[in-house]
């Protein structure tokens, strides 16, 4: 039915106009946005079939959420709406150098953290469907969460899914003890980890003398099919170096390194995940994959809010050699 599922959580985001601080703004950029949600809008800008599933109070935030994401072609008929809890909110306050742009988050009591195994019919969602991408977002939230989220790892493999995970650590959710204790049990039915290094040694106490060898650790010790680590060089606020590498049976695969003018960067992880998955799962080639994925990202930076409007022409544009002049 899909080409790619994802489950987790999405939230409205509100970021001041102008490098605004919070104080100061009088006024909020809104998007909703959220890693797994992220995702799905991703591959549908490849033209592949995805599903997010969430729970989503039954409010005009709620109902926000899911209506820009079938903006753009993600099927949320799987969606459980709920009359309590609400929809988490964060801020993004976009900063230039020496001041770094930050983060905060409301997202306390949100209908995803009170979703239960069980609500969801994962054998429905999961008929004829080909993938499931999920985050360590998600087990994060709550205890129920956590139990959801390994529901939805073994239904999709009972179904004959393959399944990407993406660590996505987040410290203000949890400590590495408690993400350890929690995410190393599912790692059993994941086939594809997409990583940071340093998420890498906070949740797994994984670190080596370089990625390479982080990612082929990672690969032996939890029997993954493949690890992606992508890698995030500052060279200002505004100016990043980006690329990512992929280890699969004894081989790494390295790409072209991206120096990215910086817009937004919030969801180029998710968009390196949407340009593999479409690598990987249509084209049939981890390293087209690994291309795909940082040239997706790469473009991510350039535009505002968590969605990726790229397409698939700009993404091959890149990959040979797109120049900066302007396109008339």
């Amino acid at each position: 039915m899909y080409d790619v599922v994802t489950f987790g959580e999405a939230m409205v985001r509100l970021s001041p106009p102008n490098y605004q601080r919070l104080e100061q703004t009088k006024s909020f950029d809104v998007n909703p946005g959220g890693a797994e949600l992220n995702v799905a809008v991703g591959v549908t800008r490849f033209g592949m079939k995805s599903a997010w599933v969430s729970k989503l109070p039954k409010n005009g935030l709620g109902y926000l959420i899911r209506n820009r994401a079938q903006e753009f072609g993600v099927d949320c008929s799987h969606m459980v709406w709920s009359d309590k809890g609400r929809a988490g909110i964060y801020f993004v306050e976009f900063g230039a150098s020496p001041r770094a742009s930050s983060v905060l988050y409301d997202r306390a009591h949100s209908a995803i953290s009170m979703i239960q195994p069980g609500e969801v019919d994962w054998a429905k969602v999961f008929t004829g469907s080909k993938h499931l991408h999920m985050s360590g977002i998600t087990p994060a939230l709550s205890a129920s969460a956590s139990e959801t989220t390994a529901e939805a790892l073994k239904a999709a493999k009972k179904a004959g899914c393959t399944v990407s995970y993406d660590l996505n650590y987040r410290k203000k959710l949890w400590t590495p003890a408690d993400a350890k204790k929690i995410q190393e049990p599912l790692m059993e039915n994941v086939d594809i980890l997409i990583t940071t290094e340093e998420d890498t040694n906070v949740v797994f106490g994984i670190k080596e003398k370089d990625y390479e060898t982080a990612a082929e650790k990672l690969a032996k010790t939890f029997k993954f099919k493949i690890v992606a680590i992508t890698l995030r060089e500052d060279l200002s606020v505004l100016r990043n170096n980006w690329t990512a590498i992929a280890y699969q049976d004894g081989k790494i695969i390295r790409d072209r390194k991206y120096e990215v003018e910086i817009v937004d960067r919030v969801g180029a992880g998710d968009s390196f995940t949407a340009g593999f998955l479409y690598g990987w799962l249509k084209l049939k080639d981890v390293e087209k994959g690994v291309q795909y994925g940082n040239a997706f990202a790469a473009l991510k930076h350039t535009i505002p809010g968590d969605f990726n409007w790229g397409t698939l022409d700009e993404v091959e544009a890149q990959l040979k050699g797109a120049g900066l002049r302007i396109s008339r």
